[in-house]
């Protein structure tokens, strides 16, 4: 089986060994002595597969009761899932936008004790010292992004530790990745089936229907709609050497796909991005700009810095964004369902303010009359109370 199948003659599934017990009698009257028949329970059968590209059809003995992820994408999965406590490690751990959780009542996301995984010493053997029941990740992509994995060694991982599964859903259309891709609700429907939490799944799924449906129809005519650029947040502004990015797409775009935005950068870009200085990024001079993982990996007062330094740039002061003064934080690309929720009501805030309410920073989602979606039924949801 490719990539995280189960050894089904060794009895080794999820990273758990079975041991057979058998009951004896031992015959302690004489050797005449009529033998008594016993009954022999028949275990409960708790086996089940989750087929998911590229690991094909994964095989699980029972529902994984400790796990880890590579990305925040599958790590916010299993948060949404109420699965947190039993999350053992993350590859990267940082760059959260772990804020974006305050605005749901009584849910306290900290990695606490979560182990933090360095891409730079990431080996099979970590694996082994983890010990999870399941492990959330591409191995397709971590074979390639880390010298050493091969596809052997995935199946190696699942036979002796635990399944592997996931599919790498950031961003479309790279040669590599051959296979099928999934939507982020298809692939968190997914990570819902490796743990049993359909319920949960069906109702944080509810919630993001009925929140794009409510904002679609409210979204004025595409004429009307501004002209969107995404500029990553780690450029260097004071000299002028700027990475632009497309919208394309993939979940790591996706609340700006669905918020239906014009994107400015896209006709001008030929690849995932393109370095510019502030002449080319004058001719695309889009009506917003957005600076993706300013949420995540920046504070408020280290994203302000650095947008002083566009403003104060003689070329940077020209640009449409900075005379209105639209220049926003952004979010992560790697997202999953809850991260994507407060994503989607924040650029829905940002882009069109008119209709939604005006984004004053992140406190804004913390008023209960101004939030776009039901954040204590989320809450509710992830805590237990999914009915």
């Amino acid at each position: 089986m490719k990539y995280g199948g189960a050894v089904l003659g060794g009895g080794l599934f999820a990273g758990c060994s079975q041991r057979d017990s058998t009951a004896t009698q031992t015959e302690t009257a004489t050797q005449t002595a009529t033998p008594t028949a016993t009954e022999t329970a028949t275990p409960e059968d708790t086996s089940y597969t989750v087929t998911m590209a590229p690991a094909g059809d994964v095989a699980f003995d029972a529902v994984p009761e400790t796990w880890m992820a590579y990305y925040s994408n599958y790590g916010d999965m299993g948060i949404a899932l109420g699965k947190l406590d039993s999350l053992e490690a993350l590859v990267y751990r940082e760059g959260w936008p772990l804020q974006f959780y305050d605005t749901l009542p009584g849910v306290d996301v900290s990695f606490d004790g979560v182990r933090q995984l360095s891409s730079g010493t990431f080996d099979k053997e970590v694996f082994y010292e983890l010990d999870a029941d399941v492990h959330l990740l591409d191995p397709h992509f971590v074979s390639l992004k880390h010298d050493g994995f091969s596809a052997a060694d995935f199946d190696e991982i699942a036979s002796n530790v635990g399944p592997v599964v996931g599919n790498y859903i950031r961003r479309h259309g790279q040669d590599w990745h051959d296979y099928e891709y999934y939507s982020l609700y298809e692939a968190f429907e997914k990570v819902a089936e490796v743990f049993h939490e359909r319920e949960r799944y069906e109702g944080i799924r509810t919630v993001h229907d009925t929140l794009i449906a409510d904002i679609q129809a409210k979204l004025p005519p595409e004429r009307e709609r501004p002209e969107i650029g995404l500029i990553s947040s780690f450029s260097d502004f004071s000299e002028g050497s700027l990475d632009a990015y497309p919208i394309g797409a993939g979940n790591g775009k996706k609340q700006y796909q669905d918020l239906g935005i014009v994107d400015g950068f896209g006709p001008h870009i030929d690849g995932s991005y393109a370095s510019w200085d502030y002449e080319q990024l004058l001719e695309a001079d889009p009506d917003i700009l957005v600076f993706p993982y300013g949420f995540a990996s920046l504070s408020h007062s280290e994203f302000e810095a650095r947008m002083e330094q566009l403003r104060d740039h003689p070329l940077g002061q020209q640009l449409t964004a900075v005379q209105n003064d639209r220049l926003y934080r952004g979010g992560t690309s790697y997202q999953g369902p809850i991260i994507n929720l407060i994503q989607t009501e924040i650029v829905a805030k940002q882009f069109y303010p008119e209709q939604f309410g005006a984004w004053e920073g992140i406190e804004t989602l913390h008023d209960e009359d101004a939030q776009l979606f039901d954040h204590q039924r989320v809450a509710d949801i992830i805590t237990g109370a999914v009915s």
